[in-house]
């Protein structure tokens, strides 16, 4: 089950997410509010999978909620301007939704969540199952096999990516935000607008950089917060 959060000052916006959720047997609404301070308090008690947040409401804002996080589950933003959306997607939402939304504007932002969450689920029981999991990546005009014990770390170069391992780099036709949601989780972290690691590579780290042995990458402002939670957890599970 799919765990939902409805953020939205207005009472007809909220009942209207609810309507378009309410055929949706995977989704569950656990909390609906007029306002971020009380979503705040319920983000770090509980485990929320999906946000439906609205930007502009009294005292503080949907993108003052997403910066005051220090882990934040995938987040539908929605507004009726249009103007946020270039901060929006610097703060890496899911999707960005324009009032007043239509239920096939709104099933495509859930089909695209289902995609995202599906191959998850996928990712991580490929991981459980089969320690030789792999992924085919376009390079050229082949379709290059490479495990992913032996990816070090992913390098975005606008419509591409640059794929490092210990022995070689390749590059890819692919964009670095779909190969985050195509890795498993449990194994890869976003640590820059241009940068995936893989967990088990990482030597050391601090407040600016991780290290990959003698490599060295930075560690970007907007993703220091996941970071260290994701490390967290693994320390501690």
């Amino acid at each position: 089950m799919i765990r939902c959060l409805i953020v939205d000052d207005e009472e007809p916006a909220r009942e209207l997410i609810k309507l378009h959720l309410s055929g949706l047997e995977d989704f569950e609404v656990v909390a609906s509010f007029n306002n971020a301070l009380d979503a705040f308090v319920l983000l770090q008690k509980e485990g929320i999978d999906l946000v439906f947040l609205d930007i502009r409401m009294p005292k503080v804002s949907g993108l003052e909620l997403i910066r005051s996080l220090k882990w934040s589950p995938k987040i539908i933003l929605t507004t009726a301007y249009r103007e946020y959306a270039a901060d929006a997607f610097d703060w890496e939402v899911f999707d960005y939704l324009v009032k007043p939304i239509t239920q096939e504007r709104f099933m495509k932002s859930i089909a695209k969540f289902m995609h995202y969450w599906s191959s998850q689920a996928e990712a991580r029981e490929t991981t459980k199952s089969n320690d030789g999991a792999y992924l085919f990546f376009k390079v050229g005009r082949e379709q290059v096999k490479i495990m992913l014990k032996d990816i070090l770390y992913i390098e975005g170069l606008a419509d591409y990516i640059k794929v490092h391992t210990a022995d070689k780099s390749y590059i890819a036709s692919e964009k670095l935000g779909f190969m985050e949601e195509k890795l498993p989780f449990n194994l890869f972290t976003r640590i820059h607008k241009s940068f995936i690691v893989a967990l088990d590579k990482i030597t050391s780290f601090n407040a600016d950089q991780v290290m990959l042995h003698d490599k060295s990458l930075p560690l970007g402002r907007l993703f220091k917060a996941s970071f260290f939670k994701t490390i967290q957890k693994k320390t501690s599970g």
